[in-house]
């Protein structure tokens, strides 16, 4: 609690019901002062594990619609796709197991992408407080 926030990552799935939410988080990160580094959407498309069809399940763009309407950066869309799931429960990051894959590659871009908004903040080092690990 101690250590400030550099910043927010709004993650939303198209629904408008989750949109509604993460409206909210954005607004309440505003309020506070918490920049936004991006929205991400996760679940944007189902990916069918059998023959690789892509399906907007859930809708299209609205994460991107949310980011542009806030003036954010959208910074991607993670697929509904069953090696994330697979991965997540046997406990190694996707990007680890298969770094040059698909999923991987959305997961690096939007790092690079936070990371780039994050270089641009300004710098308050003493706003941090000193931590000492014995």
């Amino acid at each position: 609690q101690k250590i400030p926030v550099s910043g927010s990552v709004i993650v939303t799935t198209p629904q408008d019901i989750s949109l509604i939410d993460a409206k909210k988080g954005l607004a309440m990160f505003e309020k506070v002062n918490i920049p936004i580094l991006g929205i991400v959407e996760n679940m944007s498309l189902h990916i069918c594990s059998n023959c690789g069809h892509e399906e907007a399940i859930f809708g299209v763009g609205g994460g991107e619609a949310m980011a542009k309407d806030a003036g954010a950066n959208f910074l991607g869309s993670l697929p509904l796709e069953m090696e994330i799931r697979t991965d997540v429960d046997e406990g190694v990051p996707t990007v680890a197991k298969d770094p040059e894959g698909r999923i991987a590659e959305i997961y690096k871009e939007i790092a690079r992408k936070v990371s780039a908004k994050l270089t641009q903040q300004d710098k308050a080092i003493s706003a941090f407080p000193s931590i000492t690990i014995e």
